[in-house]
C-alpha cells in the first residue's frame, strides 16, 4: 500500500514521543500490505473498526487513534488524523 503522508505520522510521534515507536511499525506493516478488503486489514489488526468513510487503527495498547482512509483498488492509505483516545472520543475529527 502507499501510504500518504508520513508527515501526519511524525508530526504525531513528535508532540507524543511515546507513540513514535508504535506508529512507525504501524507505517513499515501498512506499506508492505497488499490489502483488497476490510477482512484482509483485520488479520494483521483486527481491531480496525470501519467508521464510514475512515478505516480507525487502536495505536499503543489503545491510547492512540490512527484515522485513515483506505482506497483499497489504488492501494492507497490516506492518513487523516492521528488522536489520542480522549480526542478520538470528543469526534471533532468527523466534521
Amino acid at each position: 500500500m502507499h501510504v500518504i503522508s508520513r508527515k501526519k505520522l511524525k508530526e504525531a510521534a513528535a508532540k507524543h514521543p511515546s507513540v513514535g515507536t508504535a506508529l512507525d511499525t504501524w507505517f513499515r506493516v501498512a506499506k508492505k500490505a497488499r490489502w483488497k478488503k476490510l477482512d484482509e486489514v483485520r488479520k494483521t489488526y483486527p481491531t480496525a473498526d470501519p467508521v464510514n468513510p475512515y478505516t480507525v487503527f487502536n495505536v499503543k495498547g489503545n491510547r492512540f487513534r490512527l484515522v485513515t482512509e483506505i482506497n483499497y483498488e489504488r492501494g492507497r492509505i490516506y492518513l487523516r488524523h492521528v488522536l489520542t483516545h480522549a480526542e478520538y472520543d470528543k469526534g471533532k475529527w468527523k466534521l
